[in-house]
């Protein structure tokens, strides 16, 4: 057995925590240096670290804790009120890439830029710049104090329509393919899992009210290690049973929590293990995963168009679906900024493309660059959007400055909360 991974970890946890504190001296979000640490060391400048299936399985924890967080720090009310909203941003912000993506395809390909395989591919590419992966888009309006907010629970809802059709969308292109995918089983499955999700959060929301009710003080710890086994039973079984993104399971039992009395003191008790290990090791892993080495003039060309139009198309649908809604120019902005961000959604996508013989190897390098360069930009201009406005909302209720006694802790998450739902009926 190789001990290699201990060192992995140390170079990474101490580089993301460096270039993180560096990055927040120039007003970005911390997430920024993670990112920037991972392309530091990796293949494409230090070559220090590559992807490892160790970094890869702590990675993809790390995401399904940062969603998992997210639902439980979420009203649900909140999220009811977002879905109109946010079905016509995911449905806009599905629709405007996939028709830039496979239009800049066909004519980078004409230009003599890249060369692609014909339409098919372009569409594939098309597809792929419909995912959306708002796991980093998450952690920087926390980081904001943002993710509680109108704008907040409408990328949220978004977030997950949006993962609905992209399955839909990789589905029928997967078909044009010649894959052997049904149309009908897949939306069959995905109508399956959220009939599951509902049924199996509502239970587990009662069943830990039950408990709750009847458990003294100091059990309460017990109930954040069952928080953590939903969270990875639903996980996986969104994967294994449904075919959809085991983050989305994640952030139904996030949501399930959210209905409980401790989902806050929940929700604390996480915070340790994604600050220490998972997040700063999925964020790293992103910046890794990119190898610019051997890239030419015409194919870095296509590659800046790629990413340009990542980010515009994202801007142009989403933000047009969110004025739809009644959302200022302001916050059709940042709902369409923070729906630009791209990730392992994207990269499944590519590399199922990659599998049946439809995107090639050349074509990869840029798509991948896109991810990872989104994936930096977005928490950038994220803080570009906001800037200007009011700190966080525990900023606004007032209660930073106090001093708390470990055994007051109860008491302030009570206070936060109610400060918190009092803030949000403000217009």
């Amino acid at each position: 057995m190789s001990y290699h991974f201990l060192l992995d970890l140390a170079l990474i946890l101490l580089s993301t925590k460096v270039l993180g504190i560096i990055t927040k001296r120039f007003q970005m979000p911390q997430v920024v240096g993670s990112l920037l640490a991972g392309l530091l060391l990796g293949p494409s400048m230090l070559n220090v670290l590559q992807e490892t299936e160790f970094l890869d399985q702590i990675s993809e924890l790390g995401v399904i804790v940062i969603l998992f967080t997210a639902g439980v720090g979420t009203s649900i009310q909140d999220l009811k009120e977002s879905g109109k909203a946010g079905f016509w941003v995911a449905l806009l912000g599905v629709l405007a890439p996939l028709l830039m993506g496979a239009g800049l395809a066909m004519g980078a390909e004409r230009w003599g830029l890249i060369s692609a395989g014909g339409w098919l591919e372009a569409v594939f590419v098309g597809t792929i710049l419909t995912a959306t992966s708002v796991s980093i888009t998450v952690e920087t309006l926390r980081e904001l104090g943002k993710l509680n907010t109108r704008v907040g629970n409408t990328i949220l809802a978004a977030a997950l329509i949006d993962d609905v059709l992209g399955l839909v969308a990789l589905t029928i292109v997967s078909g044009l393919g010649g894959a052997s995918a049904s149309m009908a089983l897949v939306l069959g499955k995905i109508v399956a899992f959220f009939v599951f999700a509902a049924v199996a959060g509502w239970c587990a929301a009662k069943a830990f009210c039950w408990m709750m009710a009847r458990a003294d003080g100091r059990n309460r710890r017990r109930f954040t290690v069952l928080a953590f086994v939903l969270c990875l039973v639903m996980a996986y079984c969104a994967e294994a049973f449904f075919g959809v993104a085991d983050i989305i399971g994640a952030y139904v039992a996030g949501l399930a929590i959210s209905c409980t009395p401790k989902a806050t003191y929940i929700q604390s008790k996480f915070e340790p293990l994604s600050y220490l290990l998972v997040t700063p090791v999925f964020f790293a892993s992103v910046g890794i995963s990119a190898d610019v080495r051997g890239i030419d003039g015409s194919v870095m060309v296509f590659t800046l168009l790629l990413l340009l139009l990542a980010v515009i198309s994202k801007v142009v649908g989403c933000g047009l679906g969110a004025k739809l809604c009644g959302f200022t120019n302001k916050e059709s902005l940042q709902v369409g900024l923070g729906m630009t961000c791209r990730g392992e959604v994207a990269l499944i996508v590519a590399n199922r493309g990659l599998e049946m013989g439809v995107i090639s190897q050349t074509m990869m390098t840029p798509v991948i660059i896109t991810v990872v360069a989104c994936s930096i930009l977005t928490p950038v201009l994220l803080k570009l959007a906001y800037r200007g406005e009011g700190a966080g909302r525990l900023e606004e209720s007032g209660l930073t400055d106090r001093v708390v006694k470990p055994d007051q802790l109860d008491i302030l998450s009570d206070e936060l909360l109610q400060k918190d739902q009092e803030l949000m009926k403000r217009p």
